[in-house]
Protein backbone atom coordinates (compact mmCIF):
# COMPACT_ATOMS: atom_id res chain seq x y z
CA UNK A 1 0.00 0.00 0.00
CA UNK A 2 1.40 3.39 -0.98
CA UNK A 3 1.89 6.26 1.39
CA UNK A 4 -0.53 9.19 1.23
CA UNK A 5 -0.20 12.87 2.03
CA UNK A 6 -2.95 14.42 4.16
CA UNK A 7 -4.37 17.92 4.29
CA UNK A 8 -1.79 18.70 6.99
CA UNK A 9 0.70 19.13 4.13
CA UNK A 10 2.09 22.68 4.02
CA UNK A 11 3.64 22.14 0.55
CA UNK A 12 7.18 22.77 1.83
CA UNK A 13 8.69 20.22 -0.55
CA UNK A 14 10.89 18.51 2.05
CA UNK A 15 9.61 15.09 1.01
CA UNK A 16 10.25 15.46 -2.71
CA UNK A 17 14.04 15.12 -2.59
CA UNK A 18 13.80 12.20 -0.16
CA UNK A 19 11.74 10.01 -2.51
CA UNK A 20 14.15 7.65 -4.32
CA UNK A 21 11.68 6.91 -7.12
CA UNK A 22 10.22 10.38 -7.74
CA UNK A 23 6.69 9.41 -6.74
CA UNK A 24 5.82 12.76 -5.12
CA UNK A 25 4.22 15.51 -7.19
CA UNK A 26 3.77 19.16 -6.26
CA UNK A 27 0.30 20.39 -5.39
CA UNK A 28 -1.70 21.52 -2.45
CA UNK A 29 -1.38 19.09 -0.81
CA UNK A 30 1.45 17.26 -2.56
CA UNK A 31 0.47 13.81 -3.88
CA UNK A 32 2.15 10.42 -4.03
CA UNK A 33 1.70 8.25 -7.13
CA UNK A 34 0.63 4.89 -5.71
CA UNK A 35 1.87 3.00 -8.78
CA UNK A 36 5.38 4.43 -8.36
CA UNK A 37 5.68 4.45 -4.54
CA UNK A 38 7.83 1.59 -3.21
CA UNK A 39 6.68 2.00 0.42
CA UNK A 40 10.16 2.85 1.70
CA UNK A 41 8.94 5.55 4.12
CA UNK A 42 11.74 8.00 3.37
CA UNK A 43 9.20 10.77 2.83
CA UNK A 44 7.68 10.31 6.29
CA UNK A 45 10.89 11.15 8.07
CA UNK A 46 11.36 14.28 5.99
CA UNK A 47 7.91 15.74 6.63
CA UNK A 48 7.98 18.45 9.32
CA UNK A 49 4.19 18.33 9.74
CA UNK A 50 3.66 14.56 10.04
CA UNK A 51 1.39 14.79 6.99
CA UNK A 52 2.49 11.55 5.33
CA UNK A 53 0.99 8.24 6.43
CA UNK A 54 0.94 4.63 5.33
Amino acid sequence: MAYTITDACIACGACVDECPVGAIAEGSPFTIDAATCIDCGACCGACPNDAIHE
